[in-house]
């Protein structure tokens, strides 16, 4: 490929840094790239997620990239709707950082160590509905901005700590402030958080195969597949109350083999606030349909899967 590829992002620091990882990548694989910095409506708004709608940091860089702005974007995964855009191609998905969430708290707490009546930062529903279902005492207070927006409000004492995806955190470089990361068991993760997706234009074949053969990871591409589709079946989008996680795990066949298959566990907040929770295994060839195997048993449970059944896409 003798044409320079213009990468699309982002102008945060955290985007900037995810495209840098995939620019790198990249020139190590022979490519020259150039990186092209797009305004979103995401980065334009103070407004809450849920109220300036699903795709506010992903719809700039899809519409520049069909239309040959550049020539490939690069997104936090999670920031995706999870409809499918037919004039793309998901042409790979990098190794996945830790998909945990972090606590950033003062004076180097803990989550069971904030006192009764703390107030815990974070602009995620699903964050908060977690949060709020351990019965720790805790304020939960909305909050919007970059990882250094919010990490600043706890060290003026605006705030007792924030919870963020620690991918982000790690990505910048600045695990060291963080306090606890938190296992599943407390707060399962955003579906796709950690990951990042790499598109191209869907007749691009030549750059399609340069970002497969250089970036992709199967097991992250199934791990995310599963946790977007239980995501879509659910009818979500990326601000709604709903987690999930799969892991690839060691299994043993019938005639006693070693196999590697998904486990996915999900989590979905009702309107009172209860979480219902549920957990599958299945192969890793069928990933989709683990995760709207999972969605329909969390319908199942809320009581609506007859109004609104997982399906198949």
């Amino acid at each position: 490929m003798n044409r320079t590829l213009r990468i699309g992002t982002r102008g945060s620091a955290l985007a900037l840094a995810q495209t840098g990882h995939v620019a790198d990548a990249l020139r190590e694989a022979g490519a020259d790239v150039e990186i092209i910095t797009i305004s979103t409506p995401g980065d334009r708004s103070s407004a809450p997620i849920a109220e300036i709608g699903i795709g506010v940091f992903t719809s700039a860089l899809r519409d520049a990239l069909a239309n040959g702005e550049i020539d490939v974007a690069v997104h936090s995964y999670k920031d995706l709707p999870t409809a499918r855009d037919p004039r793309l191609s998901l042409a790979a998905v990098p190794p996945r950082e830790d998909p945990r969430d972090a606590l950033v708290a003062r004076d180097g707490l803990t989550l069971g160590e904030l006192p009764t009546g703390s107030k815990v930062g974070t602009g995620s529903p699903r964050r908060a509905a977690q949060l709020n279902a351990l019965g720790l005492g805790i304020e939960v207070v909305a909050l919007r901005g970059n990882v250094d927006t919010r990490i600043r409000k706890v060290a003026d004492g605006e705030l007792d700590a924030v919870v963020l995806a620690r991918a982000g955190i790690a990505r910048l470089g600045r695990t060291a402030e963080i306090t606890e990361t938190l296992e599943p068991i407390q707060m399962l993760p955003a579906p796709a958080q950690g990951a990042l997706a790499v598109e191209c234009r869907v007749d691009d074949v030549d750059t399609e195969h340069l970002l497969q053969s250089t970036l992709d990871d199967s097991a992250s591409r199934a791990a995310v597949a599963a946790e977007r589709a239980m995501l879509a079946a659910l009818e979500a989008g990326c601000s709604a109350p709903v987690g999930a996680l799969a892991d690839v795990v060691e299994d043993l066949s019938d005639d006693g083999a070693v196999v590697l298959r998904l486990s996915l566990r999900g989590v979905m907040a009702t309107e009172d606030g209860d979480l219902l929770r549920a957990s599958a295994t299945g192969d890793l060839t069928e990933a989709e349909e683990l995760g709207r195997a999972l969605a329909a048993e969390l319908l199942d449970l809320s009581g609506h899967a007859t109004a609104s059944p997982a399906r198949r896409s």
